[in-house]
């Protein structure tokens, strides 16, 4: 089985794809027309209609953009801590 090249479309595409769709044309004449993947054309359905765009982290629910900032937090804080680490055992050797 051989992958599919991936494909960027333009946001303007994206928009007019969920609009026929949303205006009642079927998904199996936009997939075979447009040569699109069935999981492409509802993704971009159905985060388009909940918040209005096709980037993922406008479609976060407000845990998961909690969770991502909690995470980088707690990796800058592990970063700083090694940084002490270190400084402290090199303040010891003096």
């Amino acid at each position: 089985m051989t992958r599919r090249p991936k494909t960027e479309y333009s946001e303007d595409f994206k928009k007019q794809m969920v609009e026929l769709y949303n205006a009642g044309k079927p998904s199996g004449e936009l997939i075979q027309e447009y040569k699109l993947t069935a999981s492409t054309l509802y993704k971009w359905v159905k985060n388009y209609n909940q918040s209005g765009s096709f980037k993922a982290k406008d479609n976060q629910s407000e845990y998961q953009k909690q969770l991502k900032l909690l995470e980088k937090e707690n990796k800058q804080l592990k970063m700083e801590n090694d940084i002490l680490k270190q400084a402290a055992l090199i303040m010891g050797r003096k």
